[in-house]
């Protein structure tokens, strides 16, 4: 199956364009960003603590981090497996080079396996971190207009 990871240069500039616009669209209606934001209030550690009880704070922060976390997580899944699989699709379909009209034309294991093949490959994975970040910095521009 064509990916990224293995399409001419040709291909990738205006694939990368669609899933660009379709990443921006995912991750609004996912609300991801935002999901991952959320931290649990944490204890703070007073001045007169002793030893002992500085490190039982530590201790329950980190498990509040590590629930947080878990429930990030899930909350992510939630919203791209359950709340918005359309989304999902539509932009796992644009790295395979399918048109998301014709998601359903080919079986599961082979976006499964591009996705493996995406991942695994540093340019790739790279110029999403990169898109990430660049619309990270679009949403919170926007949010100050």
């Amino acid at each position: 199956m064509k990916t990224l990871a293995n399409c001419k240069p040709s291909e990738f500039l205006v694939q990368t364009n669609k899933i660009r616009k379709s990443v921006s669209r995912w991750l609004t209606d996912t609300d991801i960003m935002n999901i991952r934001r959320r931290m649990p209030e944490f204890e703070t550690v007073k001045e007169t603590a002793t030893d002992e009880e500085k490190i039982a704070v530590i201790q329950r922060n980190a498990e509040k981090q590590r629930k947080q976390s878990l429930e990030n997580g899930n909350a992510v899944l939630e919203a791209i497996l359950e709340t918005h699989p359309e989304e999902t699709l539509e932009v796992l379909a644009l790295l395979c080079f399918v048109d998301p009209a014709h998601v359903d034309d080919y079986p599961m294991t082979d976006y499964l396996n591009a996705f493996r093949e995406l991942i695994s490959n540093e340019a790739v994975v790279s110029f999403f971190t990169s898109l990430a970040q660049w619309e990270q910095m679009n949403i919170s521009g926007s949010a100050r207009a």
